[in-house]
């Protein structure tokens, strides 16, 4: 259960034809987002709430400290994902193309049709909402992020995993671009005992 929270890391119905300036505003946030620190609220429509920390470092950096009972740590180093269950005090491996919300995690983010294209789109007074698909990996399954729109930043994202659940991400109190200890990204396994790799 607590892997299919994380899977669902990072789909709205509502259809609205977005201009290409609505595009050029969501591109410039995320890459203008060098790093980003906030607390987050997770809920999946099987009913599993969990909350936490959550810490990004572009390129492909991440750290997820989820808060007890979920028990779980997870670390990107940028090359491979770690997530440690503390409760069974069992380490998996995780590729970084098994992640859905990791694609939003690259230095330059191109809503041109050729890796990202637009499934959705709805933006009212107070929220814009953009559904993206990944023309390269559609196993992977869409991400949805919303922003609020004033000022513009990311509150929020959604996915689908492979057993159908949505899972949302809320993110309160967020800072983006202030220097983050690199520390935070780096995890050495102590035992391999209770080590795998998920495929």
């Amino acid at each position: 259960m607590k892997k299919i929270l994380f899977l669902m890391l990072f789909y709205t119905s509502a259809v609205c034809a977005q201009t290409p300036a609505d595009l050029m505003k969501i591109e410039n946030y995320l890459n203008s987002v060098s790093t980003l620190e906030a607390n987050f609220v997770q809920m999946a429509s099987n009913g599993a709430t969990s909350e936490g920390k959550l810490y990004i470092s572009k390129p492909s950096k991440i750290r997820m400290e989820y808060a007890a009972p979920t028990d779980v740590l997870i670390v990107g180093n940028g090359d491979e994902i770690i997530f440690h269950d503390k409760e069974l005090d069992q380490i998996t491996n995780i590729d970084y193309d098994d992640v859905p919300g990791t694609k939003i995690l690259t230095d330059t983010i191109k809503i041109d049709n050729k890796i990202l294209k637009v499934a959705d789109f709805y933006k009212d007074s107070g929220s814009t909402t953009i559904t993206l698909e990944y023309q390269k990996n559609k196993d992977m399954g869409p991400i949805t992020l919303v922003f609020n729109n004033n000022p513009f930043e990311l509150k929020q994202w959604k996915i689908i995993d492979p057993q159908s659940v949505e899972v949302t991400l809320s993110l309160y109190d967020l800072t983006a671009n202030k220097p983050l200890d690199e520390n935070l990204f780096s995890y050495k396994v102590k035992s391999r005992k209770n080590a795998k790799r998920r495929h």
